[in-house]
């Protein structure tokens, strides 16, 4: 490529040419290889487009049939590959649009201007009941500010509801609709441009597009090519689109330098994960060619596995070998093996714990007036969770939520069973995961050198007070050390709420929020969101999270929910919800999920009998590695999926923590959801 040429790729091009007949993509690459070896060159024969709204569009022929959309920047050498597609569809959809720069963010921007024509029109005869247009208040540089080119401003002053903003989001840049939505949701023009960091203080060349090319905002729709190999690589590879375009919040997180730990919320399908992952690239980047390394955990062995796979498709190998992908537990039993820790951690209460506590349980007295049970929940949301040691700090210890107040003598009762029940698992060479992540961070302290200087932490939700603080003592305080990602809202496996406050870790002022869904559609989301109804819901740290401002970008058929089925009617239900997604696209994956391997395996069954082809999907497997349409799991290990359908099939009551579960499964589909319960 030559050095004063800057040549840009629309994610409309990636994702159409991977669409094409296998013979034009291969002369569609071809060209294009040519085309950004020296754009410029004799032997690319560009056409003038007649009607054309924008006299800087070009096409370049691919075959006889397919033809390329090219813009050609008026004052400097940037060329920009707009659109791919059959002869006469590529000359209709370049005379209706027009690239320009929005003159106050700076961002290069494509707009329909046939779109704006036809709505304005629509406009010129309003209904007389109809609402007052909803972006009145907002003058033209505000709507600017927010994403709207420049162009757009006729059409989004026409909007009157949110479904006249929905009507609108193809047109729309990704940032103006989510900046639209959240006015129209009640925060304020500066709020939203504060969240995002997006600055609107500078002065704007709109004639210099290769400045405008290289800016978060444009980045979340083109891609500059940067290097010899480098468009041959994401055209010829399969390509998702999250590895190359990010929305410009997403991109600034990953790519930003904080003095110290930050904290991102999102609801399911917000692209948390998929920031996590870009984020640890970014650090890793910088700590090639030194011996320092950065922790990406998660909590589960499979999503750890998953993100594995997802980091190496992004990452060069220099940059995965700066990155340990472990989930905490196996984490926890490297590190402290490696000590020679002389207990074993056991992470199967069932097995190994349960019989050991019931021993130390033969002194319970019920004149203390409290249940068995409250003992045991006594035990892990205060003595574990705050990493008690010894009866004086249990007399001390804050018991907030516990409702039952305890005098002393109680709870130097109370102490004893648990002081004899931590002696006993001890002699039998155990200890509770808590309070090994305990002697895991006393270790740590005392050895003083941190085995990380940074840390990405995927899932925060499940990880309770002793992990989190365990993260802390990994990573030494100091410059971009942490990174958190959660969603309270998909909370399945911790049993005690943890703040981050108290565990060490201050994020004040380093908190951000995603609130757009790129995965499910707004109908799938609203049906899972209903499923939570009444369940008070934390932000990580102490304070609470709501849900009203998320928003999926996609539309589709309302998901169904039958209740009261017999399993016959289940099992016909299923296979007809199968065969109608197969039937509407034959490359459809569709989850098959119940809250037991049971059910599972009763269910992957049936719909093997109907002739499909049936992969149970089990602990420590990739989904990636199944050859199969149809994925059989239980609700945990859908946990970080992507799916194109689902299909959840619940058997009993639905208490908290199920109804936690079935939205984490609803949530993994993009297009399709059937709930059965």
């Amino acid at each position: 490529m030559k050095d004063d040429v800057k040549i840009i790729v629309s994610n409309d091009v990636i994702k159409r040419m991977t669409a094409l007949p296998a013979a034009v993509q291969t002369k569609g690459l071809e060209l294009m290889l040519k085309f950004q070896t020296d754009p410029r060159s004799p032997g690319i024969n560009y056409e003038t487009i007649q009607g054309a709204r924008d006299k800087n569009f070009r096409s370049v022929r691919i075959d006889q049939g397919y033809r390329g959309i090219i813009f050609r920047a008026p004052k400097d050498n940037v060329f920009v590959w707009l659109h791919v597609d059959k002869h006469d569809d590529a000359y209709a959809w370049a005379a209706k649009r027009k690239m320009s720069v929005n003159p106050v963010n700076g961002a290069l921007t494509l707009t329909n201007i046939s779109f704006v024509e036809e709505t304005v029109q629509r406009e010129a005869a309003p209904a007389p009941t109809q609402p007052e247009p909803s972006f009145a208040a907002l003058s033209d540089r505000d709507l600017m500010a927010l994403g709207v080119p420049e162009e757009m401003l006729p059409a989004v002053r026409t909007i009157r509801s949110e479904g006249d903003l929905d009507a609108m989001r193809d047109e729309l840049p990704v940032e103006a609709y989510e900046g639209l939505f959240l006015v129209l949701a009640g925060d304020s023009v500066s709020s939203i441009l504060a969240a995002r960091e997006t600055r609107v203080d500078r002065e704007i060349d709109t004639e210099d597009f290769a400045s405008a090319a290289e800016r978060d905002e444009s980045r979340s729709r083109f891609y500059v090519v940067e290097g010899e190999n480098d468009l041959q690589a994401i055209l010829s590879a399969p390509l998702e689109q999250w590895r190359v375009f990010l929305h410009p919040t997403q991109r600034r997180l990953t790519t930003r330098s904080l003095n110290g730990t930050s904290r991102i919320l999102g609801g399911a399908g917000t692209g948390k994960t998929v920031l996590a992952m870009h984020r640890a690239k970014h650090l890793a980047s910088r700590l090639v060619d030194t011996d320092k390394k950065l922790l990406f955990t998660t909590f589960t062995t499979n999503l750890a596995l998953d993100i594995e796979d997802g980091l190496k498709s992004i990452c060069s190998p220099e940059q995965m070998a700066r990155i340990d992908v472990i989930n905490l537990d196996a984490l926890v039993f490297r590190l402290l093996k490696a000590r020679r820790y002389e207990h074993e951690i056991a992470f199967d209460y069932e097995a190994k714990c349960a019989p050991v506590w019931e021993s130390a349980m033969v002194d319970f007295d019920p004149a203390l007036g409290v249940s068995r049970d409250f003992v045991r929940e006594e035990f892990e949301q205060v003595v574990l969770a705050q990493g008690l040691a010894s009866r004086d700090d249990y007399r001390e210890a804050p018991r907030r939520g516990r409702g039952a107040v305890l005098s002393r003598k109680k709870r130097d009762a109370l102490w004893e069973i648990f002081e004899n029940y931590r002696l006993q698992l001890s002699a039998t060479g155990l200890k509770e995961p808590d309070d090994a992540y305990r002697d895991a961070c006393a270790l740590l302290a005392s050895e003083g050198h941190p085995p990380y200087v940074h840390a990405v932490v995927d899932e925060t939700q499940d990880f309770g007070p002793q992990a989190l603080r365990l993260i802390r003592a990994l990573v030494p305080p100091g410059p971009n050390d942490l990174m958190f990602v959660g969603d309270g809202h998909q909370r399945i496996y911790a049993k005690n709420k943890a703040s981050m406050g108290s565990c060490g870790i201050d994020i004040r002022g380093r908190s951000r929020k995603l609130y757009l869904n790129y995965r499910t559609t707004e109908e799938i989301r609203r049906e899972a969101v209903s499923l939570l109804e009444g369940i008070e819901v934390d932000d990580l740290d102490g304070g609470s999270d709501e849900i009203a401002r998320y928003k999926s970008l996609m539309h589709g058929p309302k998901p169904g929910r039958i209740q009261g089925a017999s399993m016959e009617a289940i099992r016909d239900g299923i296979r007809d919800f199968i065969a109608q997604c197969l039937e509407e696209n034959r490359d459809t994956k569709v989850g098959l999920m119940a809250p037991t391997a049971k059910l599972r395996d009763q269910l992957a069954q049936q719909i093997r009998e109907a002739g499909y082809k049936v992969a149970t999907v089990n602990h420590r497997e990739r989904l990636s590695r199944k050859d199969a349409q149809i994925f059989a799991m239980t609700l945990h290990r859908a946990k970080g999926l992507e799916l194109d359908a689902v299909a959840v099939v619940v058997n009993r009551d639905l208490d908290e923590n199920l109804r936690k579960l079935v939205y984490v499964g609803m949530t993994r589909a993009k297009r399709a959801a059937r709930f059965y319960c």
